[in-house]
Parts: C-alpha cells; structure tokens; sequence
C-alpha cells in the first residue's frame, strides 16, 4: 500500500538492490560443511538474482579468507551480473580478484579505498559503506561511495529499533543508493520501500530458504508500488 505522506522513493524508477551478506556460522555441521553451504547458497543466489554479494566472515584468519574469498568468486555462475564485495579486506579483495569492498562506517574512506585499487591497476571497484545516520551517507557520497547499508531499520543483536525506519527515510533522502539492513523481513521489507530504501541487505533473509523465491517476491513489491504510481 502507498503512503501519500512519504516522498516517491526511488525503487519505482530504478532496479531494486538486493545485497546478500553472508554467514556461515549459521549453517550447520563441521566448517567444511558450513563453506560448502556458504559457496552453494552464492551460486543460488546468483542465479535468482541477487545484485551483490558480501562475503563477511570476519574470524577467518587473512589466508583462510583468501581462500574462501577464491572459492566464492569461482561460485559465481559464467555470465552472472552478481558482483561479489570483500568486508574491509582490499588486499583479500584485490588479491581473488573480487568486484569491490564493503567498509564499515568510520573506517577508510571510499575514496581512500578508490586511490588504493587505483594503484594496483583496478580502476572501477565497487565501493558500498556501512551507515548508522543521514551524515554519515552524506560522508560517504561526498568520498564517492557507490551505496550505503544503513541500519539498523528494525533490529539488531534482537533488540528493537523503534526509530530505524524514520532514520531510513531521512538517510535515503540521499541522491546515492542507501540499501536497509537490519531486522527485514519479506513482512516488513515494504516499509523500507515506503521510506525510500533503493534496496535490501540481509543475511538470514537471503541465506535461509528458497531465496529464489524470496527475491520474487521483493521484486513484486517493487514492481507493485510501482504500478501504483508510488
């Protein structure tokens, strides 16, 4: 449903952004197990759809994530447009050949990280920053960040965030990207819309279930408001 009150946002205008971050912590089974599930999970959401990929396994050691950063490149279909994004390692990213990095909020800046793939001869990485408020989507527009995942829209560590979508709305107000994190659900996901969130970030959303199916039904959402004129 439209809400008159809220600016159109633009997921009516433009692709939804759907972000996957991983987790393989909460797959089951041996650590093999759980990388084999990690690299299975990249491949099916690839293939439905998914816009970027975040691979965030942060207690690896520098070679162990290497090395799975290698695999999850090589887990990407021939052909896909998924574009896979290294959590704050540009030297793992560089070094498998990834399509850019995530840095957290108050870490490198997007134009540091830019001046750094620069000089190792990668010209155009995809650069996406962690965001907690409207300023700090404006720091990270101002460096040249590519988008922003902001949150938490609705909770985060199981505690409620009461406020996070009318902090959503007034960081989305952003002529950058700024994708919602947080507590979303395909229930709730809606509501990010309505506060102009061009995309979705997740992690049990994308990792759990068909995720085929769930990408559908967040493309119906768009494709319904719209429709609608929203």
């Amino acid at each position: 449903m439209c809400n008159p009150t809220q600016p159109a946002p633009p997921v009516g205008k433009n692709p939804l952004l759907l972000y996957y971050i991983t987790g393989r912590a909460q797959f089951s089974g041996s650590e093999t197990d759980r990388q084999k599930n990690l690299l299975e999970r990249i491949t099916a959401c690839a293939l439905a759809g998914v816009d970027y990929v975040q691979l965030r396994e942060k207690d690896l050691s520098t070679r162990a994530l290497e090395q799975l950063a290698r695999r999850a490149m090589a887990a990407l279909p021939a052909g896909s447009t998924t574009r896979m994004l290294i959590n704050s390692r540009l030297d793992v990213a560089l070094a498998c050949g990834a399509h850019g990095v995530h840095l957290p909020a108050n870490y490198l800046s997007a134009s540091e990280a830019r001046a750094i793939f620069a000089r190792a001869g990668h010209a155009h990485p995809i650069i996406g920053i962690s965001a907690h408020s409207a300023a700090e989507v404006a720091t990270a527009e101002s460096h040249g960040a590519d988008f922003a995942v902001f949150g938490p829209v609705f909770e985060k560590a199981g505690r409620t965030n009461h406020d996070g979508v009318n902090h959503l709305a007034a960081a989305a107000r952003s002529s950058m990207p700024v994708l919602a994190l947080g507590g979303i659900s395909l229930e709730n996901a809606e509501q990010c819309l309505q506060a102009g969130a061009a995309g979705i970030a997740a992690i049990r959303m994308f990792q759990q279930g068909d995720v085929s199916a769930t990408v559908k039904s967040l493309r119906s959402l768009q494709a319904a408001r719209s429709s609608a004129g929203c």
